[in-house]
């Protein structure tokens, strides 16, 4: 039975709405279901509301007193019990798979699968691993004996062995840069990046071993250079054996190709590479954007061959020209941002012209000058010290002048007793909240190039995503050549599916993952059945699937009719 309501339009134009208890009869003749009118209230502006919500109450009170005694009158025993076996992740899980397939990683490796005639699941458990990476990164052994079957809801990825997840991590060191090329500019069209600039850094990745590798491995047709050598680290770990990790991005942040190289490798040597690298893949006109180290005469001439476009920062403190021209040319500031003023110094004519812009931070100026000042009374007050310590002169003095914190600002004076340089103090102060950058692109404006090289914290934020904050790339446990430039590999994979939520949701990943951390997949029996059905859906996490296009799953995941058995993922 339910509530009809029926509507009758009169000549004047207004509406009368009438309510009845109605219900729907089977009519045998006719062979069809007929409305039965049981009750008619009337006028719904004459119904007396009150009477019909005292109705509704006393139905209520009635339908709970029937309940209350039905449930007395069962023993509890016979309500089925319910026993939860496992609780396994699925929000994050469903995300890597939607984001895996939209960026075409899933049909780039089946593509090279087939090129390769293969039929070892490589995909799946390259997916696997990836997908680990994003939720809990740990170690392939890791992946295979606690993720897959403890952790994750992945039932196609159940009967993995590690031995296919090495043979998978072999396969992609051959494949790469095929797999990269394909995801790249599935992404570009997909998310419109723009890649009219391409940022270019490099980092380490250190190992806990003692001794570098001294031989190359041949494998798959190609020839892999010993990659862990000693070198210098950007984390200060200059005694163990690293590997140089090189990334190229787009400004949006998502990774256009990434680079394995020995540990031993300056940057200023990479340049060359990565140049005829990128060009290769003919991405069109883009200007290459890098840091200070990437700076040298040779690198300038490698990116500018072919009509190439740089963006490189200069080491001021390095280059003759900044110090002789570039600071001390005179000229006006024009503000960019709040944080950000610009100046553009033009140094030579013709073929040896170059085109710098300074840029100054008044804030960071601001700051660098109040440093200074405190470093200056801390020195005065160790000078004084010093010159009512004259038997403890030639160490102290030593210590002093070998200090990076105090040497800077200090010289000799004939005795050999250290004294403050007033020149280099003044000398110190030309630097304060100021960085320059090269350009050989005359199209471009002082403050767009100025704005184009900031933006190469993106690459930074690449970085500490790889390192720190959640994909871990390293500790590696890897020794062979190829495996480790797959596993760099793999974490790039991780980090493009991660930039691409994050485009899509406008939120960090950090964010993303603790709301889809709440999808789960809840694994019990009852009734002599085995269930799988997940956690319910609503508020913010329902708006955030939407987002990253991940249809809502089915509410019962896997049913097994099967009574006392286990119920298997």
């Amino acid at each position: 039975m339910y509530l009809r309501v029926t509507e009758r339009r009169n000549r004047d134009g207004s509406t009368v709405v009438y309510y009845a208890l109605a219900e729907n009869v089977w009519n045998a003749q006719t062979k069809r279901s007929e409305t039965q009118v049981i009750h008619t209230f009337g006028r719904a502006d004459q119904l007396d509301k009150a009477a019909l919500q005292r109705l509704i109450a006393s139905i209520q009170r009635v339908i709970d007193a029937d309940a209350a005694g039905a449930i007395a009158t069962h023993d509890k025993a016979s309500l089925p019990d319910i026993e939860i076996d496992a609780v396994f992740e699925l929000g994050i899980v469903l995300a890597a798979r939607t984001l895996w397939a939209d960026l075409g990683i899933g049909a780039a490796i089946r593509g090279c699968i087939a090129e390769g005639e293969l039929s070892a699941p490589h995909e799946m458990a390259l997916f696997a691993m990836a997908a680990q990476r994003l939720d809990d990164p740990g170690s392939k052994l890791s992946c295979a004996t606690r993720w897959l079957p403890d952790i994750a809801w992945l039932p196609e990825a159940r009967d993995l062995t590690l031995h296919q997840f090495y043979r998978a991590l072999d396969f992609l060191a051959v494949w790469s840069d095929q797999i990269e090329r394909a995801v790249f500019l599935r992404a570009a069209d997909l998310f419109r990046l723009d890649v009219d600039l391409i940022f270019y850094d490099t980092t380490t990745a250190y190992f806990e071993i003692d001794e570098p590798d001294e031989h190359c491995e041949l494998w798959g047709g190609r020839l892999y250079a010993p990659l862990r050598r000693r070198g210098h680290n950007k984390e200060g770990r200059d005694n163990q054996p690293q590997v140089i990790i090189a990334l190229a991005v787009t400004r949006d942040g998502m990774p256009v190709r990434s680079w394995v190289l020995p540990g031993d490798t300056a940057d200023v040597a990479t340049v060359a590479r990565i140049k005829d690298d990128l060009r290769a893949w003919r991405l069109g006109r883009c200007v290459f954007v890098g840091d200070a180290g990437m700076y040298s005469a040779e690198n300038l001439a490698a990116l500018s061959r072919g009509l190439g476009r740089y963006i490189l920062a200069v080491p001021m403190r390095k280059v003759k020209d900044v110090e002789t021209e570039v600071l001390t040319r005179p000229g006006r500031y024009k503000p960019v941002a709040d944080n950000l003023q610009v100046k553009e110094v033009v140094v030579g004519d013709g073929e040896r012209r170059k085109r710098y812009v300074l840029c100054l931070n008044p804030e960071e100026a601001a700051r660098e000058r109040a440093h200074r000042e405190q470093v200056l009374q801390e020195l005065c007050a160790e000078l004084n010290l010093l010159r009512e310590r004259e038997a403890d002169h030639p160490k102290a003095a030593c210590d002093l002048l070998a200090s990076r914190r105090y040497g800077r600002y200090l010289t000799t004076d004939y005795t050999g007793r250290p004294r403050l340089d007033a020149a280099k103090v003044k000398a110190a102060a030309k630097f304060d909240g100021k960085f320059v950058v090269i350009t050989n692109d005359d199209t471009l404006s002082a403050a767009d190039i100025a704005l184009g090289y900031k933006g190469g914290w993106i690459i930074e934020s690449c970085f500490r995503r790889m390192k720190q904050t959640g994909l871990e790339v390293r500790p590696m446990f890897h020794w062979t050549a190829r495996r480790i430039e797959a596993h760099v590999k793999l974490c790039v994979l991780a980090l493009q599916m991660q930039r691409a939520a994050e485009i899509r949701c406008g939120l960090p990943w950090a964010r993303i993952a603790h709301q889809l951390g709440a999808l789960k997949a809840v694994r019990y029996q009852a009734g002599g059945r085995g269930i799988v059905q997940r956690t319910k859906i609503a508020g913010e996490l329902a708006d955030l699937l939407k987002k990253l296009g991940i249809p809502i799953p089915k509410r019962l995941l896997t049913v097994t009719e099967a009574p006392g058995t286990p119920v298997t993922a």
